[in-house]
């Protein structure tokens, strides 16, 4: 099991490292995050929500996902409040104290997922949340060394080297460690590590020394690694832009959700992708993207508040392009309703860029679909997550054809585009539609051939996998592998 110093520590994308190594030994791995808090989402094979990071896991595994693999997800909302997403099922909203109120029927849950997963595995490789040393949440875990006690398995401690501080947050975690804890701890993984390890070594003698503890690992910061942020504290400064190609857009709303949507835009050939926080730095994008939202009339207020209905206006007048998914799809429409308090409740006038009006509903739709460009292709894999109905008026121009229905919609000059479909950028073919059309021009020569980003992901799955097989104690890895 890996635990973390902290939050973004790293280990989601060490743990899909793992999966990926030992299963190119031939075992059959399945990862396991018990609770996971997060606005990134995905739908596993049967329908079911799941946090996205253990389907990346699970792609690095080469196992469909599976809501089992992270049976609880918790989404935040406004008011200090979360959805409570359980085994794939959205129950209900709770602050923290009703959150903790319900662990106790929430462990069951944990409990019968590892355990079909552990049957049907020859290694399961489990991810911890947020810190395990933290002395107000110990009594109320669902997701730390409770989990490692269940299923007897030893825990490496991740900490990050990169934000500094690393030594003495491992000694702190270890001191706040009840003892019988402390013994699980087979080892301590320093992450992102940019230089010369060797000049680690007085560090790590002295850390051992205080600890008991070995250095299983120092991973190197691995740059470009094409793997989509678990959460949005990785956006924090955006993407660092190049100089020259086609600047897209994203803003960034105080609640984002599923931003992994752009994450092929961030290795794509003559592109630079930013994230907006000001009406400013919507200049000179030919593409602005509204991304999902979990309160969508919140953001969209907030949206208004902060001027960027002005700049959308200039950004049009220029003969920009704007495209809307999910949250941002509804926010481009005529009105949204909110008349069951699904989130803020109430009900607020729309930016009237696309002839649709949206009503937000009790049940969510969680879905994976195949889709079709209307007329004529491409067809690509994408997924729906939302709690609306949107409905267009007069003659409507959807987008594609999802199952015999129509889907998405166009604007009457062609230059908005709003869906529900998240995955839209993954196909290679469907990306290029976007951007050639962001374009208003077919792509130059030089950009190259569009590749589907799951191929990307693959490529930075072995690149994990080979970098840990280099790095990790040899010891350590045998006994992973069962040898």
């Amino acid at each position: 099991m890996l635990q973390g110093t902290g939050s973004h520590a790293g280990k989601t994308v060490l743990v899909a490292g793992l999966c990926r190594l030992l299963a190119r030994q031939g075992l059959r791995v399945l990862p396991f995050k018990s609770q996971n808090m997060s606005l990134n989402a995905h739908v596993g094979i049967g329908g079911g929500e799941m946090g996205w990071a253990q389907v990346m896991q699970a792609e690095a595994a080469g196992v469909p996902p599976r809501v089992e693999m992270n049976p609880i997800l918790l989404k935040p909302r406004a008011g200090a409040r979360s959805q409570v997403v359980l085994l794939g099922r959205a129950r209900r909203d709770a602050d923290a104290r009703g959150y903790y109120r319900l662990t106790p029927t929430l462990w069951p849950a944990v409990r019968r997922s590892y355990e079909r997963l552990a049957r049907e595995a020859d290694v399961v490789v489990i991810e911890g949340a947020g810190s395990p040393a933290e002395p107000n949440l110990m009594r109320r875990d669902l997701a730390n060394m409770r989990v490692a006690r269940m299923a007897r398995a030893p825990v490496l401690i991740v900490g990050d080297i990169d934000r500094g501080g690393v030594f003495a947050s491992l000694v702190g975690t270890m001191v706040l460690l009840p003892p019988a804890d402390r013994r699980r701890v087979r080892g301590f993984v320093i992450n992102k590590f940019r230089g010369d390890a060797s000049l680690l070594a007085p560090a790590i003698r002295d850390l051992v020394r205080r600890t008991g503890v070995p250095v299983v690992g120092v991973v190197p910061f691995l740059s470009r690694l094409a793997l989509p942020e678990e959460d949005s504290v990785g956006l924090d400064g955006g993407v660092a832009p190049l100089s020259g190609g086609l600047r897209v857009a994203v803003v960034r709303l105080g609640h984002i959700s599923n931003f992994t949507d752009f994450a092929p835009l961030e290795t794509e050939p003559g592109v630079r992708l930013v994230y907006a926080e000001e009406p400013r730095e919507l200049a000179g994008a030919a593409l602005v993207v509204l991304p999902g939202s979990k309160d969508t009339i919140a953001d969209l207020r907030a949206l208004k508040a902060r001027g960027f209905v002005e700049a959308l206006a200039e950004h049009r007048r220029r003969g920009g392009r704007v495209l809307g998914v999910c949250g941002g799809y509804q926010m481009l429409g005529r009105v949204i309703a909110d008349p069951h308090r699904v989130e803020s409740g109430g009900r607020e006038t729309g930016l009237g860029l696309l002839p649709v009006a949206t009503t937000l509903a009790r049940r969510k739709v969680t879905r994976r679909v195949r889709a079709r460009w209307r007329p004529d292709g491409p067809v690509f894999e994408a997924y729906e997550i939302h709690m609306g109905a949107t409905r267009a008026s007069g003659a409507p121009r959807p987008l594609f054809e999802v199952a015999g229905r129509a889907e998405g919609c166009a604007s009457p000059d062609g230059r908005v585009w709003g869906t529900y479909l998240h995955g839209l950028l993954e196909s290679g073919a469907a990306r290029r539609r976007v951007l050639d059309w962001a374009r208003a021009a077919p792509a130059p020569a030089a950009v190259g051939e569009a590749r589907d980003h799951r191929a990307i992901r693959e490529e930075a799955y072995d690149r994990l996998a080979d970098t840990l097989a280099a790095c990790l104690d040899e010891g350590l890895l045998r006994e992973l592998g069962g040898a």
